[in-house]
């Protein structure tokens, strides 16, 4: 296919009398645009089935290794420990010993708090900060990520288990139950981990998930006031509306003031801690001890006064022991299953997309990288061993992870240590958390869940894109008014709304020359461009599908109305060349070529010819096929704009 106007030979070159004729001397010279080799479908079919699942070419590194190493290899991929284990040494435990210990102050009282707000016993909490993190250790690939529960998955868990079962009515059902959307939680990750599905939640974008996490730190931190202030009796709803009814209606009655008390003191506490790390990035353990150290004092104060005699609630009995075996709690069967497999499925996605971004963000600041899929098969396989072993979901945490990697942690080794402490916590400690108040829980989580709130992140957000800044007040308003669930469902909705829209209706432009050169670019983007007269130049920023082919094709013609009427009131020519800029069309389907082909008999009737410039090898390959190149003519397909134009009308073209 040639950009000249000749005629090509049956093999698809100019013949010697073509070469030769006067025409081919008074016309510039053009470029030819090139129709790719013809792929046969399988090749076509396994090109596309590995750049969608198999694009980071994961056996690369078996390539040309003898069996032993690959066996090596593998097992590696498995089980990382196996390649960074080999060069572990002192120095890299001194750090990850540091950063465990750090991270396991912090999550202890974390882990309690968390628990209560998934509706569990405290213990649970700190069973899943124990084996989860051993799990990962071994089969996880950053070296950054603090693993255990989170507030928004508990959250999220928790509320969608009482949708289902009251735990306070039927507590052995609502465990069973949380152990079996564990499970399946686990399954599901590993499933995408091991199909290469991650791909998947990159459908939630970051907008929605500034939004839907902001949401749930607001409806986590409104869930605490029940222990803030001392209420006895408390919304089982979420939504903010609900929850302030619950907290004024129990105003005259239902505060207690020793609880208040206890709250906000520790609460400042907490706050200054973490403004003074936030100032003094050396102190960075002051607020990661100081969660622990407002646990002993706020414990041994109650012990000493007996506050929980005057109405302050405390944890009471924290039973001692490692985790028990739960396999046989799992429903496999029955009425809970279904329920359990999709509440699963829904907090195993969550928890997958918070823990896959917070590796990705640490992995970028010490410049190295994760394995999207080989993290959701560890995180899988962590979740599925946990709920076999009375854990409910764990993933990576903001915080813990925040706070590991000041602490400077150089391995995984870390998550061992901090899961030896809790070990440790969980054979000694526990009957020393009998008095601790719920008031310095709520304290806690309400610390925690504050930097979920990013509204720094919501204003650029607002700045640079308004439908990404639409989808994330979608998420955070549906938290907060509705549910968790209602928020998370708006939050996919409306991702999936704008890439629909991006795809039905692409960007294009009206391209001018750039003075003293040959480049052609968008005139609202660059004033001084100027337009050829007699030729309208437009570009396609997207592919041509069968969703937004009729979009186009009328908003081309629009485009062309809209100038025919400028021209004609100023006096210039008319236009006679409609020049298509088709490098930003990555594909075509049936329905663009019929769209062009409608596109091109309408211009006919108008005495317009229609001009492709730079088609794609994809594009150029399935306008020869299809015969449109035939009907539009080779002399009408160019390699630029420019060769275009000077093709169309030479002599406005070197004028402009």
């Amino acid at each position: 296919m040639s950009g000249s106007a000749h005629p090509m030979d049956g093999e698809g070159e100019l013949s010697a009398a073509d070469m030769s004729s006067p025409r081919q001397t008074n016309t510039p010279f053009v470029h030819k645009v090139e129709v790719p080799p013809k792929q046969n479908l399988f090749n076509e079919f396994m090109y596309t089935f590995k750049e969608t699942f198999f694009h980071d070419d994961p056996l690369r590194h078996f390539k040309d290794q003898s069996l032993s190493k690959k066996l090596m290899l593998g097992l590696q991929s498995v089980f990382p420990v196996f390649g960074w284990g080999r060069n572990y040494n002192l120095k890299m435990f001194r750090g990850d010993l540091i950063a465990g210990l750090t991270i396991a102050s912090l999550c202890i009282p974390q882990d309690i708090g968390y628990a209560k707000l998934a509706g569990l016993d405290p213990k649970y909490g700190l069973y899943s900060s124990f084996v989860p993190p051993l799990v990962y250790a071994f089969m996880g690939s950053s070296r950054d990520i603090a693993i255990g529960p989170v507030a928004v998955v508990s959250l999220l868990l928790g509320t969608l288990l009482r949708a289902e079962i009251d735990p306070t009515t039927s507590p052995n059902e609502y465990l069973r139950l949380a152990f079996t959307a564990t499970f399946f939680a686990g399954v599901t990750q590993v499933t995408l981990g091991f199909f290469r599905l991650g791909f998947l939640i990159d459908f939630l974008s970051h907008a929605a998930v500034v939004g839907f996490m902001g949401g749930a730190a607001i409806t986590i931190a409104l869930q605490q006031l029940k222990g803030f202030l001392g209420i006895k009796k408390f919304t089982k709803k979420t939504s903010i509306v609900a929850v302030l009814q619950s907290v004024f209606s129990s105003a005259h009655h239902g505060w207690n003031w020793q609880t208040i008390l206890i709250s906000i003191s520790f609460l400042i506490f907490l706050l200054v801690c973490k403004f003074i790390g936030k100032k003094n990035k050396k102190l960075f353990w002051i607020p990661a001890v100081a969660p622990l150290l407002s646990v002993i004092i706020s414990t041994f104060f109650v012990y000493i006064t007996r506050a929980d005699r005057k109405g302050v609630k405390i944890v009471n009995h924290l039973d001692k022991g490692i985790n028990p075996s739960s396999l046989r709690l799992i429903y496999f069967s029955g009425d809970y299953l279904a329920k359990g497999i999709r509440i699963g499925v829904v907090s195993g996605m969550v928890a997958l997309t918070e823990a896959v971004a917070i590796g990705r963000s640490f992995a970028a600041k010490k410049d190295y990288q994760i394995d999207g899929n080989k993290e959701m098969v560890a995180l899988g396989a962590m979740n599925v061993i946990g709920s076999m072993t009375s854990c409910y979901v764990a993933t990576g945490s903001f915080s813990r992870s925040a706070v590991n990697f000041v602490a400077g942690c150089q391995t995984a080794v870390s998550n061992i240590i901090m899961s030896m402490v809790v070990l440790l916590t969980l054979l000694f400690l526990t009957p020393l958390f009998k008095y601790t108040p719920n008031a310095i829980l709520a304290a806690i989580i309400i610390n925690a869940v504050i930097p979920l709130i990013d509204v720094n992140a919501a204003v650029l957000i607002f700045k640079i894109d308004k439908l990404d800044f639409v989808a994330c007040m979608g998420a955070f308003f549906g938290v907060i008014f509705a549910s968790v669930e209602i928020g998370l469902l708006i939050s996919v909705g409306i991702s999936f709304a704008k890439i629909l829209l991006q795809v039905t209706r692409p960007r294009t432009a009206i391209l001018g020359k750039i003075p003293r050169t040959s480049v052609y670019r968008n005139i609202h983007q660059y004033p001084e461009a100027t337009m050829v007269p007699g030729v309208m130049i437009i570009r396609v920023d997207s592919a041509i599908y069968f969703s937004n082919s009729n979009y186009v094709r009328e908003r081309i013609q629009r485009w062309l109305i809209d100038e025919e009427e400028k021209v004609k009131a100023v006096s210039l020519p008319n236009i006679q060349f409609l020049i298509i800029e088709m490098s930003p069309v990555t594909d075509i389907d049936t329905s663009g070529i019929h769209a062009l082909e409608d596109l091109y008999k309408s211009l006919q009737k108008r005495d317009i010819q229609l001009v492709l410039a730079n088609p794609g090898p994809l594009v150029i390959d399935k306008l020869h096929v299809s015969n449109f190149a035939d009907m539009l003519g080779y002399d009408k397909i160019f390699l630029t704009v420019a060769e275009a134009v000077n093709s169309c009308c030479p002599k406005h073209s070197d004028e402009v």
